[in-house]
């Protein structure tokens, strides 16, 4: 196992030949170390060109290392800090005293080009702080975008943007999600021209405010953007469009509405055990097949919100992700950096502005 002192790494011939380095805030989360450490075992085993950086407390980190017999691998390397984000911390907090915080540290490796993407399931607000301020935006963008991937009753995917990186958003600014949403879609999914849906309260023209209805009349006139309209909050996982975009607040709430209500209906099909024996075989052989249908919308399932619009790839694990979970959301990184994620955003936005130039 390599380790870094003092900001420099230390490396044999073996790891300066891997393809790609994940930064990984081993700190964050609701359990930390005792889900990240597993996750990056099953990482190295099923990748064989990925290295990870271990950031974090080398007294709670190094057990775990040497209980998943990864001590002696030479694509991990362990970033020593013993700072942490705590939850009350404020931004302004953050960002003055927080530098050598485990997500901080495993920021600035992806800034540095030590790594090619950075993963952490800290607290959103920090990541939104600490990313916009060590990694700054492309040029033309004005704000990230947190976004994620829901499962939809077509079987592929629906991207939902902004997840609470930013509460409120000017017209401008939904039009730029959009564009970033199609380019993620375009090059993780291989999608052609993705369809662009805005979330309102209602599919007519005459909904919702006049920063939704403002930010519609902007992407009619987008050239290369695939604009369908409004979509409701019951049509999220229809699969009737690729991407959608949404305030902040309302992508949040949308989310977070989604995961707790598949929880709650696992919960209720769980504790049902009906009596006889007809029914009990009845509830045994449908029990599996409802499950697994719900299990689709479980954080687990489609973990690894990333950031969009940042000079680097940053995903955002779930707090309370399991190591499967945080499997995944490695996963995502490793997906995003071998695509150049940031780099097709970038030039997407440019070309947007040089659009609006000539009109």
């Amino acid at each position: 196992m390599a380790s870094i002192v003092a900001g420099k790494l230390l490396t044999s011939k073996a790891t300066q030949l891997q393809r790609l380095t994940i930064a990984l805030d081993a700190m964050g989360g609701d359990s930390g170390p005792p889900v990240v450490i597993p996750a990056v075992k099953r990482i190295l085993e099923n990748y064989t060109n990925i290295a990870v950086h271990l950031v974090g407390d080398p007294v709670i980190l190094t057990p775990l290392i040497e209980h998943y017999q990864l001590q002696e691998n030479p694509r991990v390397h362990l970033v020593c800090t013993s700072e942490v984000i705590l939850p009350d911390d404020k931004p302004l907090t953050i960002l003055r005293s927080r530098r050598s915080s485990s997500m901080a540290k495993a920021l600035q490796l992806v800034a540095d080009h030590q790594a090619n993407a950075c993963v952490s399931a800290g607290s959103t607000g920090a990541l939104v702080a600490l990313s916009h301020s060590i990694l700054k935006v492309l040029p033309g963008v004005v704000r990230p975008a947190l976004v994620t991937a829901l499962p939809n009753k077509k079987g592929t995917k629906t991207l939902l943007l902004d997840l609470g990186a930013n509460i409120n958003c000017n017209a401008n600014l939904l039009v730029q999600f959009a564009m970033m949403g199609s380019v993620l879609v375009e090059q993780l999914w291989g999608v052609n021209n993705p369809s662009v849906a805005l979330l309102n309260i209602g599919s007519e023209a005459i909904k919702g405010n006049d920063t939704i209805r403002h930010a519609s009349h902007l992407l009619t006139q987008t050239k290369h953007l695939n604009y369908q309209g409004f979509i409701e909050g019951n049509q999220l996982f229809n699969g009737s469009c690729n991407v959608i975009v949404c305030d902040g607040f309302s992508g949040n709430v949308a989310l977070k509405t989604a995961e707790g209500t598949a929880e709650y209906l696992l919960d209720i099909f769980s504790s049902f055990m009906p009596k006889g024996r007809i029914k009990r075989y009845l509830i045994s052989r449908l029990l599996p097949g409802i499950a697994t249908q719900l299990n689709r919308y479980r954080p687990s399932q489609y973990n690894g919100a990333c950031m969009l619009g940042l000079n680097g790839s940053v995903i955002k694990s779930h707090g309370r992700a399991d190591s499967d979970a945080f499997y995944q959301a490695i996963c995502e990184a490793i997906e995003q950096s071998k695509l150049h994620i940031p780099d097709m955003i970038g030039e997407k936005i440019q070309t947007y502005q040089a659009t609006l130039s000539e009109n």
